[in-house]
């Protein structure tokens, strides 16, 4: 019996592309925009040149490229952004006012860091090894978004940038704002086990490996929203000014995984006498299986509204009235692709809560009750097989081997089970708990044919 132990602290350095985020906006970027309104069209072509845009100014009215050097402008100049955007709206033929939107990165943006430790048990017998251990990682200050002026359609008491008339229309200040900070926070609990080794004389080589797992944080996603899973992936907070209530399990965050591999070298040469012609094809075969099961992923439901006077960037959620009977077991006896239960009734599960007193924003609601990532999808199942003969190449005057012969019939899903993706998950969108993707691919079965030299 062994027993180990390990801990280690390790600082994360900023991933490169957040670099876009310090000069890809105001002031060295402007992405000036017009909205046509009816009767107002707008003449376009497909560039804009400097001479077509308005100059830019200090708040004292100094013109700021006025030299026409922009090396020379000094460090930390301000720009009236008031004046840029009013200038921008005389441009446009309804003299329309197009809010700036910008993004950064927080000044006391710095290294994330990440601290893990294990305890493990190894034990060795009958040729095989068994190990036990507990695995935990902690990150901090890791970089996220975030969103002081709050969402697109943000309203007087959300937008404290945004200045508005008594009727609460955008007069000036900025738009849509999205800073990079590092304030948050994952974590990773796990206990994992493996079994690995060679089962008695000339049997199987094993090694198969379970684990149970929780891994935790308040964002995680992949810039782009959909994936190919069939569900919206979102990594902005439903409140753009409270991250707390994001806390869930990660969208990776996996449960239960199960592996197992086996290698079995099948000495068909040793099966009685055999000619040597025979021998040639008797010997060098064996069978490869890896079969892998893992519980679902987690998702989230949103509601497809904006629900408050924060604006919306689609994170908006509802809150749950009901107990769907999730179709996760393959033996199901209803429609797995409806993975709430009731078709179109789907979005009687949950409740949008909007018009209701003390609400705000358009639809006078609240953000909703329902938790980030609360629901989970259906199991994975995968079964690959493979049958593999290594046929050796020698010399014919020294018998000195050359080179390898070897041939590979590979089946992944052997057994063609279908995977079911995640469900639609937008409560006002299209087949809302309706699974319309499958996850992994149908069997497949390939031959090769390799020469190893």
């Amino acid at each position: 019996m062994h027993v180990h132990a390990g801990g280690a602290i390790t600082v994360i350095p900023p991933n490169i592309w957040q670099d876009n985020s310090l000069t890809g906006s105001t002031p060295f970027v402007i992405y000036p925009r017009v909205n046509a309104t009816k009767n107002g069209e707008i003449a376009y072509g497909f560039q804009i040149t400097p001479e077509e845009l308005p100059q830019v100014y200090t708040p004292d009215g100094v013109n700021v490229l006025a030299s026409g050097d922009t090396k020379k402008v000094p460090a930390n100049t301000v720009m009236d952004v008031n004046r840029y955007q009013e200038d921008l709206a005389a441009l446009s033929p309804s003299n329309q006012l197009s809010l700036l939107n910008l993004s950064g990165i927080d000044r006391r943006f710095n290294n994330a860091y990440l601290q893990t430790w294990t305890l493990g048990l190894e034990r060795a017998f009958s040729g095989l090894t068994a190990d036990l251990a507990y695995v935990g990682t902690s990150a901090f200050r890791l970089p996220r978004y975030s969103y002081p002026n709050a969402y697109q359609g943000a309203g007087p008491g959300f937008a404290k940038f945004t200045n508005f008339d008594s009727g609460g229309v955008a007069t000036g200040g900025f738009g849509f704002e999205s800073v990079i900070t590092n304030t948050a926070h994952s974590s990773y609990n796990a206990l994992q086990t493996s079994l690995a080794g060679q089962v008695g004389h000339g049997g199987p080589g094993l090694q198969a490996g379970y684990t149970w797992s929780k891994a935790l944080d308040d964002v995680s996603g992949l810039l782009g929203g959909t994936g190919s899973t069939g569900a919206v992936s979102l990594f902005s907070p439903q409140d753009p000014f409270d991250t707390h209530a994001e806390k869930g399990p990660s969208n990776f965050d996996v449960t239960h995984a199960f592996t197992l591999s086996a290698a079995q070298d099948l000495h068909l040469q040793d099966l009685g006498e055999q000619p040597a012609g025979i021998r040639v094809l008797t010997q060098g075969w064996q069978l490869l299986s890896i079969s892998t099961i893992t519980s679902g992923a987690p998702f989230t439901v949103y509601s497809g509204i904006q629900q408050t006077g924060a604006g919306t960037i689609g994170a908006d959620r509802p809150d749950q009235i009901g107990k769907p009977n999730l179709s996760t077991s393959h033996s199901s006896t209803r429609r797995r692709e409806d993975y709430f239960g009731l078709g179109a009734a789907n979005a009687t599960f949950f409740s949008i809560p909007i018009g209701i007193q003390d609400g705000t924003g358009p639809n006078s609601g609240r953000f909703g009750m329902l938790g980030r990532n609360s629901f989970r999808g259906p199991a994975y199942y995968d079964f690959d097989f493979a049958v593999i003969k290594t046929t050796p190449i020698a010399h014919r005057s020294s018998g000195v081997e050359r080179a390898d012969l070897q041939f590979r019939g590979e089946f992944f899903n052997v057994f063609n089970v279908v995977n079911m993706g995640l469900p639609a998950n937008t409560i006002k969108g299209s087949g809302f708990g309706v699974i319309s993707k499958t996850a992994g691919t149908s069997r497949q079965i390939q031959f090769s044919l390799k020469l190893i030299y």
